[in-house]
């Protein structure tokens, strides 16, 4: 199981490590003209050493993008940048991409794989619906796309019902991991072989009464 331990205060030094690793946000790259704004993360993440750690870039958009080989070359940089932190064994990014910058973020993950080290895993998050039915993402180069089965708006009852029924992403990069949320319950069979990434629904940190809650399920 993965935690993702977005921008908020995170003592997680309780974690059984050979369980539970974690997805940190390490920073938000902000797409604006022919810019790209850094945010890096503000709030302290404390973990013990042998935690495995997943750097996560959150890509915004804020006014209408050039989306330029420039800001595509600068993101790169900013996602290698973070491969130095300490303990980061993989990287992974989160970007709510419209159908016209699926181009750009093809071009620019080409890029990124071919700038990290052959064994570092790269994965991305993916609209659950993506993982159903929009073939785009089948070949793209990563190792896996997290379908994120919250927050799923105008598709939440279509992939809840295909879910519910025990029938599967049919994308394969899809099928590796599932993406949920605490405050969001399922009604389905998870694939005990795959890795779940689980986002807290509140603003609360995690503690220990959290984890314990999500293993035993």
């Amino acid at each position: 199981m993965i935690l993702w331990a977005w921008e908020r205060p995170e003592d997680l030094r309780f974690l059984n490590t050979d369980k539970v690793g974690v997805a940190f946000l390490a920073q938000t790259l902000v797409l604006t003209g022919n810019e790209v704004n850094t945010k890096p993360r503000q709030q302290p993440l404390k973990v013990a050493p042998q935690t495995k750690l997943i750097a996560v870039t959150r890509i915004e958009i804020d006014k209408l993008p050039v989306l330029s080989t420039i800001q595509q070359n600068e993101i790169v940089r900013l996602i290698l940048n973070t491969l130095k932190l300490k303990n980061v064994s993989a990287v992974q990014i989160d970007f709510d991409v419209k159908v016209s910058q699926r181009g750009f973020y093809r071009e620019l993950l080409n890029e990124l794989r071919t700038k990290i080290p052959t064994t570092m895993p790269l994965s991305i998050t993916a609209l659950a619906s993506f993982c159903l039915s929009d073939p785009w993402i089948k070949d793209l180069p990563i190792d896996e796309a997290i379908p994120m089965i919250f927050r799923m708006g105008a598709d939440s009852n279509t992939v809840k019902a295909v879910l519910k029924k025990g029938e599967d992403f049919s994308i394969p990069l899809c099928q590796h991991s599932y993406g949920i949320a605490t405050d969001e319950p399922l009604s389905m069979t998870f694939d005990k072989t795959r890795r779940i990434y689980v986002f807290k629904g509140t603003a609360a940190s995690w503690i220990k009464d959290d984890i314990d809650k999500l293993l035993i399920q």
